[in-house]
């Protein structure tokens, strides 16, 4: 058992789902997966493990920024022997050509956390995901009619920025969207040399000022869910 999660051996599959929203997690649970199993709610951060089509699968919140899904995540490869790791979260566009509701897929991380730069000592490191997966789930969201963006991400310590045209830099150099989570996946996906892929709704937009509710951001956002879940049985 781990100390954040504390679920039993063997209750945890070996693909996990990431929302960082705990409600989002029981959502996908509830709607998606058959005979859901709470195996943990520690600090109310809920983790369920059922079936899809057959295939045992888990989803498990991981909270919001990077030391919060690094914690998560550790304990989930060391601890639990997860294999897969596909994060399903929002992100707010800096493109004007990626829209509200659009899916991302995320193929590498930049980032202004420090904490790559606390484990490089200052060097860089290019977080990016695990391209068998990318490529399953393109072609899985292709085939759903779906045309998801692909390109980098900006995982950003800061939600709030003290300057509001902070993200204008990113965008320059092609970044598509800005969320808190991804570099922190795929730099531990690289240490623990497992696979993992950012799947991500476009929530918000700093281009255009439109944003969804947090009723649709927790529960609407069924496409990125259906294609995380089937990219979970490739």
């Amino acid at each position: 058992m781990s100390i954040h999660i504390a679920a039993q051996p063997g209750a945890i599959a070996d693909v996990v789902l990431l929302p960082g929203d705990p409600l989002r997690a029981q959502f996908i649970a509830e709607h998606f997966l058959e005979k859901p199993v709470q195996y943990t709610a520690v600090r109310n951060m809920f983790g369920f493990t059922g079936t899809y089509r057959g295939k045992r699968i888990s989803v498990q919140g991981t909270g919001m920024g990077i030391p919060s899904i690094s914690i998560y995540v550790n304990e989930l490869f060391h601890n639990y022997g997860v294999k897969r790791a596909i994060r399903v979260g929002t992100a707010g566009s800096i493109q004007e050509q990626v829209r509200i509701k659009d899916i991302v897929l995320a193929l590498a991380a930049s980032t202004d956390s420090g904490a790559n730069n606390i484990r490089f000592k200052g060097r860089d490191f290019a977080p990016a995901c695990s391209f068998k997966v990318l490529h399953a789930a393109y072609d899985i969201a292709i085939a759903k009619g779906i045309a998801p963006k692909v390109g980098t991400v900006v995982s950003s310590d800061m939600f709030y920025a003290d300057n509001p045209d902070d993200w204008k830099l990113w965008a320059a150099f092609g970044c598509l969207a800005v969320e808190m989570e991804g570099a922190e996946l795929y730099t531990l996906a690289a240490k623990y040399n497992r696979e993992a892929l950012c799947i991500l709704t476009i929530s918000d937009s700093l281009v255009s000022g439109e944003s969804t509710t947090s009723e649709e951001r927790q529960r609407s956002f069924t496409d990125m869910m259906e294609v995380a879940l089937e990219t979970a049985l490739a």
